[in-house]
């Protein structure tokens, strides 16, 4: 009679990995730092090609000295021209001078004061010129605020 082989109870890779003692391979083959229970367990002290690890911003965490920390001037950021945007929206003011446009509320909106008492004047310039208005601003990337900062879409 011929003996049998002996099956394995489980198929290989399969089952709890074996971790390996410290500096050696871990169970998918990474090097594995320090020991259990010790900060770094299980990572390898320096990554793949030289490079630091990525840090990751926590909570109080302050930037360093010299880090771009936002620019007071432009608190929305800047338009694909390097002009600074305005906390106010187009879209807003051009639908608010289509609609109380003879009232010169879309010019009051975005700071034009002085533009907006003559737009109420002269109700708008008989609804021409808040129709006009409202259009310009829903359709223009080049509309300013008081402080003269691009209007945002």
């Amino acid at each position: 009679m011929s003996e049998q082989p002996q099956q394995p109870s489980q198929p290989p890779g399969f089952g709890p990995p074996n971790p390996g003692a410290a500096g050696q391979s871990g169970p998918y083959g990474y090097p594995q730092a320090g020991q259990p229970g010790q900060p770094g367990y299980g990572y390898p002290q320096q990554p793949p090609g030289g490079y630091p690890p990525p840090v990751y911003q926590q909570p109080g965490y302050q930037q360093p000295p010299g880090f771009p920390q936002g620019d007071p001037h432009a608190p929305y950021g800047y338009d694909p021209y390097g002009r600074p945007y305005s906390d106010k929206s187009k879209i807003v003011a051009g639908v608010l001078q289509l609609f109380i446009g003879s009232l010169g509320i879309g010019r009051f909106y975005v700071g034009s004061v002085g533009i907006g008492i003559a737009q109420l004047l002269t109700c708008g310039g008989l609804g021409i010129w808040s129709l006009i208005d409202g259009i310009m601003y829903l359709v223009s990337n080049d509309r300013t605020d008081e402080q003269g900062r691009i209007l945002r879409g």
